[in-house]
């Protein structure tokens, strides 16, 4: 694993690590998971994509019900 040397304001940084602290985390492990989290793309990435695409899709049923069997039907 290589060490790397970062700039953060005085005031982010006592802020991360109190919220490490408060999760029973490291400093370190919490840049290393949020960088991950950043870069790596997660394989079910595409579900919270399609929940964000249905918020902003700003539409309605108007309270009309469907059964499965009509969902399912094409």
């Amino acid at each position: 694993m290589k060490n790397i040397t970062l700039s953060i304001d005085d005031t982010i940084l006592q802020a991360g690590r109190d919220y490490a602290r408060s999760h029973n985390m490291s400093f370190n492990v919490l840049v290393r998971r949020l960088i991950e989290q950043t870069v790596i793309p997660r394989k079910e990435k595409w579900l919270d994509d399609t929940f964000s695409l249905m918020d902003r899709a700003n539409v309605s049923s108007d309270g009309i019900k469907w059964t499965r069997e009509e969902l399912y039907r094409v």
